[in-house]
């Protein structure tokens, strides 16, 4: 049904119609898929192993053998960039999830409660956000030393005060709704109200939210690679292949492009599906 039909009939079209026809989520949501399967892939299938070193392959420029080439100590470039989309999705989805399901329960917390307790935990935000994905790596790093698992962490508390404060905006735009004044005036307490009525009306947003912030995750994760404070050797990571190539950029100056190709096109999927799926979940543009 084209769209003249669907205005003619007065329904308004599906999600997924809107979707297909919204060039910005279309684009984002293959490059995401794009990023998903590869890291599904390289459980299954690699050209070569990532873990076997053959100096007498190294710095090999594409070929038939190695589509993409092969690294300074022989690794086939194609192998790495596959397995290396792993720790992207994993840093990714653990991190956002931590950001996302403590910040949004501080946030609700804050808007039902409102008062002193709204007042510290924004306060609390506050002091989070003066501490970058970075720092507290390096915090974390000098008690516990380098690993993704601190990577993990340290990116996922500098998301709790970014989804904090975005669902006490949003939670508080709703406790003025109509609908939610008349559930108070039937008696129901300030609990029910946020589960049945603030945090379902939120939802769009903290999705929209979180798949932007899944591509800031990526970004950290990379840059926390390339200093050494993330994935370690010899498993392969995005930001450790930009810091391995560093030194050969004038030799094989392709060894750097790759992986900030990969890098850049994951994050550019993911936010132009944020972005896409901003517009297809505003109802005034339904």
């Amino acid at each position: 049904m084209t769209s003249s039909a669907f205005a003619l009939s007065g329904a308004a079209p599906s999600f997924w119609h809107r979707a297909r026809r919204h060039p910005g989520f279309v684009i984002g949501g293959a490059l995401a898929l794009w990023l998903l399967l590869a890291a599904l892939l390289s459980y299954f299938w690699t050209p070569y192993s990532v873990f076997e070193i053959d100096m007498d392959a190294k710095l090999l420029p594409p070929s038939v053998k190695h589509w993409l080439g092969t690294d300074a100590f022989g690794r086939d470039v194609g192998s790495l960039l596959l397995v290396g989309a792993r720790a992207s999705i994993l840093v990714g989805v653990i991190a956002v999830s931590i950001g996302l399901v403590v910040g949004t329960a501080l946030g609700l917390l804050a808007s039902a409660r409102r008062g002193w307790v709204e007042e510290l935990i924004m306060r609390v935000c506050d002091f989070g956000l003066a501490f970058p994905a970075i720092l507290t790596a390096i915090m974390l790093t000098a008690v516990y030393g380098p690993g993704i698992v601190n990577a993990i962490i340290a990116i996922g508390i500098y998301n709790i005060p970014t989804f904090a404060r975005i669902t006490r905006a949003s939670a508080n735009a709703i406790w003025t709704r109509d609908y939610v004044l008349a559930a108070r005036a039937c008696g129901k307490g300030a609990w029910a109200i946020t589960w049945q009525h603030v945090l379902p009306n939120i939802l769009a947003v903290l999705i929209v939210q979180a798949t932007i912030r899944f591509a800031i995750a990526i970004l950290a994760e990379a840059a926390l690679s390339y200093l050494g404070l993330g994935t370690q050797p010899p498993q392969p990571s995005w930001g450790r292949m930009l810091a391995e190539a560093q030194t050969l950029m004038f030799q094989t100056p392709m060894l750097a492009v790759w992986p900030g190709l990969a890098i850049a096109l994951a994050v550019l999927g993911l936010n132009l599906m944020g972005d896409g799926l901003r517009d297809l979940l505003d109802k005034r543009l339904a």
